[in-house]
């Protein structure tokens, strides 16, 4: 079964499109002990809420690959999540193919990838690995911060074409031409959303970061075409990350619930 697929089937299982973003503040080399069993906290109280994890550099950094966060991985699989190393692959083939077999070996089921490096020689030797074991890779569409116009968001001449367009349309494009499993869009541009799920359409699933923290709303992503949801700060830094979850759950739930009524 494909990680697009299965995104699907413990979204519908979970009832919920909402992936955990599993980051933290930084910790001193002294704390270090007390981040894996804060972040192992977070999942236990959240994971009933969630479909999927995030991990980024965040944990990688500091519990290394395989000392720490594969054994969070394993955790992720035996609460019936799937886990998403937020790598951001972005550098030749070979380092690529590199990146992308440690991450596996190491459990993850998907990688995110920048396609700002092209594919021959660049990300095609990942998406040839993801695909023949069944994993997926999510690319960069527009990513959530102020500054993603600056590179995501400039006017570009493609030389295949001869046209002038946007960076990130032609960057959707790119998505649908190679078979990628997920796109991230931020949910602070509502309006990208829809221009990219108008080229996506339910073949690429969108997801959405900048939930909370970065003044993206749930709601609104979803409503403009997001699949999934992607949230961290607004729970991994709450005083109560159960509650937080569960309300925010609760409301996607009631807001997908207006729409089908």
């Amino acid at each position: 079964m494909s990680f697009k697929v299965r995104m699907e089937v413990v979204s519908k299982e979970r009832q919920s499109p909402v992936v955990l973003a599993l980051d933290f503040p930084f910790h001193t080399p002294e704390e270090i002990t007390r981040l894996y069993a804060k972040a192992q906290k977070v999942l236990d109280a959240v994971h009933p809420y969630v479909c999927a994890v995030k991990i980024n550099h965040h944990l990688v950094l500091p519990l290394g690959t395989f000392d720490g966060v594969q054994k969070l991985v394993k955790q992720i699989h035996e609460r019936g999540l799937l886990a998403i190393m937020d790598c951001k692959v972005n550098d030749i083939g070979s380092t690529n193919e590199v990146m992308a077999k440690y991450y596996f070996a190491a459990g993850f089921d998907a990688l995110i990838a920048n396609p700002f490096v092209g594919w021959s020689e660049g990300l095609e030797p990942i998406f040839a690995i993801a695909h023949e074991m069944q994993r997926g890779v999510i690319l960069l569409t527009y990513m959530s911060h102020k500054g993603a116009k600056d590179g995501y968001g400039q006017k570009i001449y493609e030389e295949e074409t001869g046209r002038l367009t946007m960076q990130y349309l032609s960057f959707a494009e790119k998505a649908l031409k190679w078979n990628a499993d997920g796109a991230i869009v931020g949910a602070t541009y509502p309006e990208k959303i829809r221009e990219i799920h108008a080229i996506l359409g339910e073949k690429v699933p969108i997801y959405s970061p900048g939930i909370g923290a970065q003044g993206g709303a749930a709601e609104e992503a979803l409503q403009a075409g997001a699949r999934y949801i992607i949230i961290g700060r607004e729970i991994t830094l709450s005083n109560n990350p159960e509650e937080v979850a569960k309300r925010l759950h609760e409301k996607v739930r009631s807001g997908e619930n207006k729409q089908t009524s």
